[in-house]
């Protein structure tokens, strides 16, 4: 069961998200963030309702094989809305070092992982459906053993996550807003899953999988909000 959230506007979506952002980090739980447009707000509105971040720790759902100033860092985006605006970090901050490539720098964060469980893993949901780095018809989405794996893609290869990780969280949250986004949250959330559709495989395995829409993302789901 998936527990919908449908807002006015994305800023009351990501509100939403900054507020659960903020009770996970104050409970001390290990928190997964992601990348993309509509998480960024999330995080400057999280850094504002709470300077002290001392009790979590940060990991990251997916990353590009980039260094960690690339403009196109899932590692640089947190950094910029979230950690240069709080006064006190995380006890811990694991960041997938892209740098190093894919291979190694996923095994590394496989052997970091082993043993974490998950308190809140944040993440989005691409037009295609894709939700971490796991991209439709990919074989990542086969992976039960490994908690990241590299994955190969157009622009950059990624590090991800895999199913089992993610699944493992104790509240799985998709944020997902406007209306380009309206049809991949119908496939995502709307039928049975799909592995064409790697949304609508990720679920929390027991415990709790919340969407936070806005109206315009959530136009084509029936009888939600």
């Amino acid at each position: 069961m998936v527990d919908f959230r449908v807002f006015d506007s994305a800023d009351e979506a990501q509100t939403a998200a900054a507020e659960l952002l903020v009770e996970a980090a104050r409970g001390g739980e290990h928190i997964a963030l992601s990348g993309g447009s509509a998480p960024g707000p999330a995080y400057e509105q999280a850094a504002a309702l709470e300077p002290d971040w001392a009790p979590a720790k940060l990991w990251w759902g997916d990353e590009r094989c980039v260094p960690p100033d690339d403009e196109r860092s899932n590692f640089l985006l947190v950094k910029r809305t979230l950690l240069d605006r709080i006064e006190h970090h995380p006890s811990e901050v694991h960041r997938i070092r892209g740098e190093l490539g894919g291979e190694q720098a996923a095994a590394e964060y496989d052997r970091e992982l082993e043993g974490v469980r998950l308190g809140l893993a944040l993440q989005g949901l691409g037009p295609d459906g894709h939700t971490a780095s796991l991209f439709p018809g990919s074989p990542a989405l086969e992976e039960r053993e490994r908690r990241a794996i590299a994955v190969p893609h157009d622009d950059v290869e990624r590090v991800t996550m895999t199913l089992p990780a993610l699944s493992a969280a104790s509240q799985v949250v998709f944020l997902v807003v406007r209306a380009g986004k309206a049809e991949a949250v119908a496939r995502a959330f709307g039928g049975p899953p799909d592995p064409t559709v790697p949304g609508s495989l990720l679920r929390s395995a027991d415990g709790e999988t919340i969407a936070l829409l806005d109206r315009a993302a959530a136009a084509n789901l029936d009888n939600v909000g």
